[in-house]
C-alpha cells in the first residue's frame, strides 16, 4: 500500500447489506485494506460465502443474519461481536426500490421503502454514533444515490429516501463533529447489482442511461470501493457532511 493513510488495519467495520452488489464490494475492499468486517444480511448462504471470501483475505469476518428492519436485534448481535471494542466504521448500504410511478405507489410500498432505506439507517447510525462517541472517533458512510440529488423517471419514494440520507448525513456530521465522528455519503449511478440487473438487460434503457453519462459506460463495482475506503480511512479525516457522487459524471446533467 503506497499511502499509509488509506490503511484500515486494526479497524472493525460493519456493512449492512454486505453480501451483494455494492455492499459486498465494499466489505471485500475493507478486508483488503486491513479491516475486520461484520456483514449484515438476510440470506445465510450469502453471508457464509462472503465471510469465507473475507477470511481468505486474512481478516476476521462476522455475520448477522437479520432483516435490516430488525435493527434492535441487529444492535444486540453487534454488541456481542464487538465485545466492548470500538466500531470504527459503519456503512448503511442495505436498501430497496420499487419502481412504481407516483400515482401507482401504495401505502405498503411506501412503508417498506421508507423503513428499509431511511428508518433503519437512522437508528443504526444512532447506535453507531453512540459507540463512536465513547472513543471520540469513527466513520459513518451512507450509501445514497444520484436519485437523492436529481430527479429520476420512476421510483419517487426511493428517490425521497435517498435524498433524506443526504440530509441526514449533513445533520449527523454537524451534531457529531465535536466527537471527531465523520459522517459522509456516497451517491452511485448505475452499477451491476441485483437491483439493476433487469434494467441493464434492456438495451433502450441502457442507451438512455449512457446518453446522460459523460463517460458513456456503466460503472464497475471496483470503481466505487475506492471512495468507500477513502472515507473510512485516515485519508478522509477532514471530510464530513459530504456526498461523494461516483456517477461517471451523470449529475452534471440530471436525468
Amino acid at each position: 500500500m503506497y499511502l499509509p493513510s488509506f490503511t484500515l488495519e486494526n479497524k472493525l467495520a460493519v456493512v449492512t447489506g454486505g453480501t451483494k452488489g455494492i455492499g459486498k464490494a465494499i466489505s471485500l475492499a475493507f478486508a483488503e485494506s486491513g479491516a475486520d468486517v461484520v456483514i449484515i444480511a438476510r440470506n445465510e448462504k450469502d453471508l457464509n460465502e462472503t465471510k469465507q471470501q473475507i477470511e481468505e483475505l486474512g481478516r476476521n469476518a462476522y455475520t448477522v443474519c437479520k432483516d435490516i428492519n430488525q435493527y434492535d436485534e441487529i444492535i444486540e448481535e453487534v454488541e456481542e461481536i464487538r465485545d466492548g471494542k470500538a466500531v470504527d466504521i459503519w456503512v448503511n448500504n442495505a436498501g430497496m426500490n420499487i419502481r412504481s410511478s407516483a400515482e401507482e405507489v401504495t401505502e405498503e410500498e411506501w412503508d417498506r421503502i421508507v423503513s428499509t432505506n431511511m428508518k433503519s439507517a437512522f437508528f443504526l447510525s444512532q447506535y453507531a454514533g453512540r459507540t463512536m462517541k465513547e472513543k471520540k472517533q469513527g466513520k459513518i458512510i451512507n450509501i445514497s444515490s444520484v436519485g437523492g440529488h436529481t430527479a429520476l423517471r420512476t421510483g419517487v419514494v426511493y428517490a425521497m429516501t435517498k435524498s433524506a440520507l443526504i440530509q441526514m448525513t449533513k445533520n449527523l456530521a454537524l451534531e457529531w463533529g465535536k466527537y471527531q465522528i465523520n459522517v459522509n455519503a456516497i451517491g452511485p449511478w448505475y452499477f451491476p447489482t441485483s437491483l439493476t440487473e433487469k434494467l441493464l438487460q434492456d438495451e433502450d434503457y441502457v442507451q438512455a442511461i449512457l446518453e446522460r453519462t459523460p463517460l458513456k459506460r456503466i460503472g464497475k463495482l471496483e470503481e466505487l470501493t475506492g471512495a468507500a475506503v477513502f472515507l473510512a480511512s485516515d485519508a478522509g479525516n477532514y471530510m464530513t457532511g459530504q456526498t461523494l457522487f461516483v456517477d461517471g459524471g451523470m449529475t452534471i446533467y440530471g436525468f
